[in-house]
């Protein structure tokens, strides 16, 4: 394959080259590409000129090649101004690249070796929506506060996977989606929620957060919070001042112990509760926590609490319940 294989296909607008041993991006592309696949490939640099002829690009899929930051040429994707989804995750990366499409909408980073975001790496990317930098080498330390300043329309930021120990700081009030599942949390930081007034879904799961690892009336700032997933850490009861916009909670996997009258008083919209694998009895649950819930449809007590079974289940809270043992 040379420079001149696709450049005379004028009309092409969709070239799949993955799944090929490509070392590089090749050159001489045609000028009307709009989807590009090079994932899964041994692609190991990007020269500054490769992909100067495909300005109407507007995907462009690296992953799975042996990428790294040093490698990817500071002005390899300048001039592709149509280019709004960009996937490089799977690949060698030790930091954001420079350069990258500033009108990008989706920056795929996931499963690289990132173990820093600096002051400036993000701030020319105004257009994000959606940042994934899931499983990489991340922690609170090498984040820069103010990482995430000009992400000021993103919707969805996945930072699972890392080694945090808090919710960092500065985080847009734009998102709609936070997922900073599998790390070491065990501390919600004093006004790290506020002003996250769209904020739907928060993934907290597999963590080691309990009660006071929460600010006072962190979750009450979450108006708009239908999905909280706090499973498997170490909650030894239900968290206070909930959302009134709540709609399921996944408590799964931690510590509780007990169900007060008035756990679930402010969370009238709830639909789903889940509570396996806790330290709950029939003793320890009070049955009138649900009976406001009329809009309630899964309570899922399931397996691994001890001997837990609630009497008069039938259609309690205006929904069938999941009360297996």
């Amino acid at each position: 394959m040379d420079n001149k294989t696709f450049s005379q296909l004028s009309s092409l607008e969709y070239l799949d080259l993955s799944n090929n041993n490509l070392s590089v991006v090749p050159k001489g592309l045609p000028r009307n590409l709009v989807l590009l696949h090079l994932e899964k490939n041994a692609i190991s640099s990007i020269p500054g000129d490769a992909l100067t002829s495909v300005r109407n690009l507007e995907y462009l899929l690296l992953h799975n090649n042996k990428l790294r930051s040093r490698s990817i040429h500071p002005m390899a994707f300048q001039g592709l101004k149509k280019l709004h989804t960009l996937h490089l995750y799977n690949n060698l990366l030790e930091r954001v690249p420079r350069g990258l499409p500033r009108r990008a909408k989706t920056l795929m980073l996931l499963h690289n070796f990132i173990s820093e975001i600096n002051r400036n790496d993000l701030s020319l990317l105004y257009t994000l929506t959606e940042l994934n930098l899931s499983y990489n080498k991340l922690t609170n330390l090498k984040i820069h506060r103010d990482a995430f300043r000009k992400l000021r329309i993103l919707e969805t930021l996945d930072l699972s996977g890392n080694s945090l120990h808090a919710v960092p700081m500065g985080l847009p009030h734009s998102l709609q989606v936070l997922e900073i599942k599998n790390n070491q949390l065990s501390l919600i930081p004093d006004g790290v929620l506020t002003g996250m007034q769209k904020l739907q879904k928060l993934i907290l799961s597999d963590n080691k957060l309990k009660l006071n690892s929460v600010y006072q009336g962190a979750w009450m700032e979450l108006s708009a919070l239908t999905t909280l997933d706090l499973s498997g850490n170490q909650l030894t009861h239900i968290p206070s001042d909930l959302p009134e916009s709540l709609e399921y909670l996944y408590l799964q996997s931690n510590r509780i112990y007990s169900i007060t009258a008035s756990a679930f008083e402010g969370t009238p919209n709830i639909k789903g509760i889940f509570l396996r694998f806790n330290r709950l009895s029939v003793d320890s649950v009070d049955e009138s926590s649900f009976a406001h819930l009329v809009n309630l449809q899964v309570l899922d007590f399931g397996t691994g609490n001890t001997e837990l079974s609630l009497k008069g289940n039938d259609k309690k809270g205006g929904g069938s319940m999941d009360q297996e043992t």
